[in-house]
């Protein structure tokens, strides 16, 4: 339970926060850092008892029980380390951040930055590989609006970090689905603990590899590695959340979780140790050639992270264990130097080195602490740094296999160190060192606010502190190891072993950096000089580009607005498939007796009557009262047919589709133009070839099968699953209502679309020539042409809510619904807006967008009530008694299809009285307009 309460308080603090950002503005970041200093101090003490030896906690909520799914939550070792580090992190940075704006609203900052550490506790604790991902997938969202929130200019770096960052979550998703079929469950500590799949070699090289993929994009290594340094666009307390303990370090989470299983893979060891060195290298290269210090800082942890992605290559208890302290000293140092960055940046109006110089007189504690943070990167002593460094030295020169590389691998490891070295000279000096260098319109330097120093001076001296006590971290170091190889971690750390190899390597790392920063490779023209022949940015572009003309190429053949380049499609495959199944004489299955009654060609009679006469009509609104004559036929051929709730569906969708489409057709000419006689015959010729063949194959495939199995389980079934004998409705509010939420999104969406679309395109207006009708016409007068309508609307109207009402509350068990009821509502309104006399009458003033919003959320909201009885969605029941004797069966399908009528009859509202709006600067009554009401649009305009 503490786990669940600890993301039951991260999710409440997201809700909150428009709250406090509302009475706090900028400072909302200091009760944000409050109550994840709180959470850290929670776990931290969760941490002896792990230490000792303590089983890992464990929670879990059914969550999708049908399918083996739940909100499986556990916390060992390597989930605590990580845990503390993004809430601990996270409250630094959330109180630097409230020091770091202006003064000022940062709603959605703050929700974001909250929802990230949400995301990144949910994922290191996730238990379920279908949770994981979906935390995964969350850090992605996050780091994309977050990057995109920095302005127009971070609009592109967010989109490459979307993408490329998504690439990764499509390998994981994959990785999942084989996981979860060949060990038939998604509990990772279960997967995990039984490594039976991996006997299969080419399956667990094939999901090795898809780990990889979501490993290096995640975590920024080659070729992969430019989107960390692109993120860059994003606010400074964004970048040092990101790099230091969120989005980079869940790749590194995700690489030590699944290294047990990967372990003798070779695939997997020479690919993580190769490329994590390889990225080492690169990006200790790129930082020697920023001159913007954020650049820098982002390049450094590029080639930080290849050390972690190298020594987790190695993957025996030692490297792990390496990796455990790696993973703090960076974050610690991360953090650290982002923060500085900003601090600077804020004092001295600028970033960048060439106008740097000489602060440390003037910022002398911005200039200690980032001193102890590059220090620490460089890997020297006493710091936490120069101890995580030595272990991974060590441990990459005694990887296991093959025997030979554990020699060359140090040797880069020693190499791409010496480059940290200097690096890390070029961003203190630059800025501290030296004279102070001045430049005309640059602000004075001065130190910073106390509370804008204190996140990155604890960072700093956490990292100092650790370094000297740092053999009180062996048992939690032990046990995260332990817990990611699954074997026995023996830690010894210590600033002193004595002289061994990896003090020689950390030496000769130290000697080879004082070096080049005496050659002045990285500091002086050499490291200005050096260019990047390929930039990853430039390579990303060109594929995006290249992937956007292939869809636009294969999307040519029917991007038109003719109906022939659409339609071909789909006539060719029915010739195909009935010519295939012809010649080869396949068997297509038995006729179990005469399906048609004389009814139904009645039916099938009057719908091609109605058809033919659309087609030979000019007018184009006597084509669509045809065409609604047809949908009316096939209405009643599915009552016919005893499929009540699809017929009156079907009924009252062409009512609303004809008001709807006249207040389209109003802007288009009366008539159809004139074509061309050998084209009108050509296309009737098509049109009944192809008609013909389409319907001989629909008579001629009914009634060929029996129901099917689910069918009939559904109809047996029903009354008992939901509480309701409608299997119509139920399939619908009941056993796939997550499909019906989806339909529901999609239908709100449509309806803002609509709002969208007319507002920006000016299609509100009226346009196209209106038929000229005499103002001495009596079809003028609207209040004289719809007196009828508006009596009979008088009665028919509170019937049509009535009836909209009635039939939402016995969906559950007689014909009718919330969509049913949502289309009757729409009808009253529409009813309402046709009797109108002019368009100012006619406007329904109500908020209809609320209404969209409301039917979603009362949807989801009712969604979220079904983990009372353990999964989303899943309805309530309870039978309520009657004050005159008996039981009322209440079910919250009833209130979710409340949702499905408010949204239904919001998306009718707003087409209503979108498209119905007058020409924008005319008199919305009739004297100001030549087009009579009655003759436009049925009495409003």
């Amino acid at each position: 339970m503490p786990l669940l309460l600890l993301l039951a308080v991260l999710t409440v603090t997201v809700l909150c926060v428009p709250v406090l950002d509302r009475l706090l503005g900028r400072a909302t970041g200091w009760p944000l850092a409050a109550v994840l200093a709180l959470l850290t101090a929670s776990v931290l003490t969760w941490g002896p008892g792990l230490w000792d030896g303590a089983p890992a906690l464990e929670a879990s909520v059914p969550w999708m029980p049908t399918l083996g799914i739940g909100l499986d939550l556990r916390m060992d070792g390597l989930a605590w380390l990580f845990c503390v580090l993004v809430l601990g992190v996270g409250a630094l940075v959330m109180a630097y951040s409230a020091r770091y704006f202006p003064p000022g609203r940062r709603t959605g900052f703050y929700v974001l930055m909250s929802a990230f550490a949400l995301a990144m506790t949910g994922l290191v604790l996730a238990d379920d590989l279908v949770l994981l991902f979906v935390f995964w997938e969350l850090t992605t969202i996050c780091s994309f609006y977050l990057i995109g929130l920095s302005g127009p200019a971070a609009s592109r770096p967010a989109l490459r970090t979307f993408l490329l960052t998504a690439l990764g979550g499509l390998a994981l998703l994959a990785a999942v689905v084989l996981l979860w079929v060949r060990t038939g469950t998604t509990r990772l500590s279960t997967i995990l603990g039984d490594l039976s799949w991996t006997q299969d070699t080419g399956f667990t090289t094939a999901v090795a590899v898809l780990v990889i993929v979501a490993v290096f994009t995640k975590s920024a290594q080659f070729p992969f590695h430019y989107w960390l340094p692109d993120a860059m666009a994003a606010s400074t307390p964004v970048s040092a959340y990101l790099h230091a303990a969120a989005m980079v370090k869940a790749g590194v989470y995700l690489a030590m979780r699944f290294s047990p299983a990967f372990a003798d893979t070779a695939v997997w060891g020479t690919t993580m140790l190769v490329t994590g060195l390889v990225t080492a290298l690169i990006g200790a290269l790129l930082a020697l050639r920023s001159h913007d210090l954020k650049e820098l800082t982002a390049y450094s942890t590029v080639s930080q992270l290849g050390f972690l992605i190298a020594v987790i290559g190695v993957g025996t208890p030692q490297a792990l264990i390496a990796a455990a302290v790696h993973t703090v000293a960076h974050a610690l140092f991360k953090a650290t130097l982002f923060m500085a960055v900003g601090v600077i940046d804020h004092q001295t109006g600028t970033r960048d080195l060439r106008r740097l110089g000489g602060l440390a007189r003037a910022m002398p504690v911005t200039a200690t602490v980032s001193a102890l943070a590059a220090l620490s990167m460089a890997g020297v002593p006493p710091l936490l740094g120069f101890v995580s460094k030595e272990n991974v030295f060590e441990a990459l020169l005694h990887t296991p296999t093959p025997s030979w590389i554990g020699p060359p691998a140090a040797a880069a490891a020693v190499l791409a160190a010496a480059l940290t070295v200097a690096y890390a000279f070029r961003f203190v000096y630059g800025t501290f060192g030296g004279p102070q260098v001045r430049h005309p319109g640059s602000q004075q330097p001065r130190e910073a606010g106390a509370l804008f120093l204190a996140a990155p001076a604890v960072t700093a001296l956490a990292g100092l502190a650790l370094g000297l006590v740092v053999p009180l971290m062996n048992p939690m170091v032990e046990r995260a190891a332990t817990d990611a190889t699954r074997e026995q971690a023996q830690a010894h750390l210590a600033l002193w072993h004595g002289f061994n190899p990896a003090l020689a390597m950390s030496a000769a790392a130290l000697l080879i950096g004082a070096l080049l920063v005496r050659g002045s490779f990285a500091w002086g023209p050499a490291a200005s000089r050096w260019r990047v022949p390929v930039r990853g940015t430039a390579v990303f572009e060109s594929i995006h580009a290249g992937v956007i003309a292939v869809g636009v190429r294969t999307g040519d053949p029917t991007r038109s607005d003719a109906p022939t380049r659409h339609l071909v499609v789909p006539f060719v495959l029915i010739i195909v498939f009935a010519g295939a199944v012809a010649a080869l004489g396949l068997d297509y299955g038995t006729p179990m007796g005469d399906t048609s009654q004389p009814l139904d060609w009645l039916v099938v009679a009057l719908v091609a009557v109605s058809v033919l006469t659309a087609v030979v009509t000019r007018s184009r609104l006597a084509a669509l009262a045809l065409i609604g004559v047809a949908g009316f036929a096939v209405a009643v051929w599915f009552l016919f047919l005893g499929a009540v709730d699809v017929a009156l569906t079907q009924l009252l969708v062409e009512v609303l589709t004809v008001v709807v489409a006249v207040l389209v057709l109003r802007r288009l000419p009366a008539r159809f133009h004139r074509a061309r006689p050998s084209r009108t015959v050509l296309t009737a010729v098509i049109a009944i070839a192809f008609g013909t063949a389409a319907g001989l194959g629909a008579y001629l495939l009914t009634g060929r099968r029996e129901p099917s199995a689910v069918s009939a389980h559904l109809l047996e079934n029903a009354p008992a699953d939901t509480g309701g004998t409608n299997v119509v409705n139920t399939i619908l509010v009941d056993y796939r209502a997550l499909d019906t939420l989806g339909e529901l999104t999609v239908l709100g969406v449509a309806g803002l679309i609509i709002i969208a679309v007319l507002h920006s395109a000016g299609l509100t207006a009226t346009s196209g020539t209106p038929p000229a009708v005499a103002r001495t016409s009596p079809v003028w007068d609207a209040d004289s042409n719809t007196v009828i309508m508006r009596t009979v609307a008088r009665v028919l109207i509170p019937l049509l809510v009535v009836w909209s009402f009635y039939l939402l509350l016995r969906g559950h068990n007689a014909p009718g619904g919330g969509f049913i009821g949502g289309l009757v509502g729409g009808s009253a309104f529409a009813l309402a807006y046709l009797v109108a006399p002019s368009a100012s009458v006619a406007r329904i003033r109500l908020a209809y967008p609320a209404f969209i919003a409301a039917g979603v959320v009362i949807a989801v909201v009712t969604g979220l009530l079904g983990f009372a009885d353990g999964s989303f969605l899943r309805p309530l029941h309870a039978d309520i008694p009657l004050p005159w004797g008996g039981y009322y069966h209440f079910t919250t399908a009833l209130v979710f299809d409340v949702g499905v009528y408010l949204a239904v009859v919001g998306v009718m509202l707003t087409a209503l009285n979108q498209l119905g709006l007058p020409r924008p600067g005319t008199d919305p009554d009739h004297t100001a307009d030549p087009v009579p009401h009655g003759l436009a649009t049925g009495g409003t305009r």
